[in-house]
């Protein structure tokens, strides 16, 4: 996927409040062709991606990110809050100005652990019908996964024997487990399939509310590891491949806030940018001093991080707590960074459609 018009286009730290522009409408000149949006409404996050076709990849025209925090005290009273459902309204009419922008770009929009579990959720798909004419599907964890996986799968050592694509999201996390396909695959999925799958109701958003997350001691943060690796370990090895980790011969693709943050930090970014981040390989090593130098900070220090901000800073922590979990029980050397995932695998999804005439 094609990333012309600028580099941070899809960088959501840089595209928020809906100042982000490209391509024709920084012209100001009506954009003409197909387009194809994404739209990915989570548990803590609501991001946008329009992109149209340039020969054989997509180009990115326009990208919008807010944090919302829809599932903001969810875990407790199990219904989405009037607060919460207020901010994402204002963030999902951006998003809807910017498609109808676009020319109506064909669009898909889902939503996922948020919606699933609220008993307000289908309510709240009403309320944004009316509201913005945004039709959001909520997605089971399976295709979850599998969009997550689509999105980034072209990451992945082609020499590894086996990988792990996690995506650490507000309300739930999605584990991949890839093996080689032995067959002629599509570029983007580097000649892998997913051999197993699983959705671990766990994120940074209820993770945060069930142990805090603004402070954190390390007696504190090894409990939360402990509580998230004997989750993980309960599904024991479905695709028969700890060997290959163990062996050292796999290794773990991350794509998520957590993850990127972690990358932008380790780097000492004065501001964070995604051609940096993208596709970087960081040691475990390095990344642990990071996890670290992370959890010892106050919360006032991670606000002034420029890679975490205020709205990630008490989030920051227990996603690491996810990422330190996971490489206990899947042992790795070396993680790959992916700031793409969802909704790239949407718009991968969108193309293919279109490439394949209407029955």
């Amino acid at each position: 996927m094609s990333n012309g018009e600028s580099a941070a286009a899809t960088g959501d730290r840089l595209c928020d409040s809906g100042s982000q522009q490209t391509d024709s409408s920084r012209r100001g000149d009506r954009p003409s062709g197909v387009r194809f949006a994404a739209l990915d409404l989570g548990t803590n996050n609501c991001r946008l991606l329009i992109a149209k076709p340039d020969g054989e990849n997509l180009r990115i025209v326009d990208a919008f990110s807010r944090i919302v925090r829809l599932g903001e005290g969810l875990s407790a009273s199990g219904v989405l809050s009037d607060a919460a459902m207020a901010r994402t309204i204002d963030a999902l009419k951006v998003c809807a100005s910017k498609i109808k922008r676009r020319g109506g770009a064909t669009a898909r929009c889902i939503t996922t652990q948020a919606c699933r579990t609220a008993d307000n959720g289908e309510a709240f798909l009403e309320r944004i019908r009316d509201e913005t004419g945004l039709d959001l599907e909520i997605i089971t964890t399976e295709e979850e996964a599998r969009l997550a996986a689509a999105g980034c799968a072209d990451l992945i050592d082609e020499s590894a024997e086996a990988a792990l694509i996690f995506d650490i999201g507000g309300g739930s996390t999605e584990i991949s487990w890839m093996r080689p396909s032995g067959e002629n695959k599509p570029e983007d999925t580097n000649g892998f399939d997913c051999a197993a799958w699983a959705s671990m109701p766990f994120g940074v958003v209820n993770l945060a509310e069930k142990w805090g997350g603004r402070d954190l001691d390390l007696e504190r943060y090894e409990a939360i590891v402990d509580s998230i690796r004997s989750e993980i370990a309960a599904c024991g090895d479905p695709a028969g491949l700890k060997a290959h980790f163990n062996d050292g011969k796999a290794h773990v693709l991350g794509t998520s806030g957590t993850v990127t943050s972690i990358a932008g930090v380790s780097l000492g970014l004065v501001k964070y940018r995604r051609d940096r981040v993208d596709g970087l390989w960081l040691e475990v090593d390095q990344a642990r001093r990071t996890i670290e130098k992370l959890r010892a900070m106050s919360f006032d220090e991670r606000v002034r991080e420029p890679c975490i901000g205020p709205d990630r800073a008490d989030l920051v922590v227990c996603g690491c707590a996810i990422l330190e979990a996971l490489i206990r029980e899947w042992p790795t050397t070396r993680i790959r960074v992916a700031d793409r995932g969802l909704r790239e695998g949407i718009l991968a999804g969108l193309a293919s459609q279109a490439k394949t005439p209407a029955p």
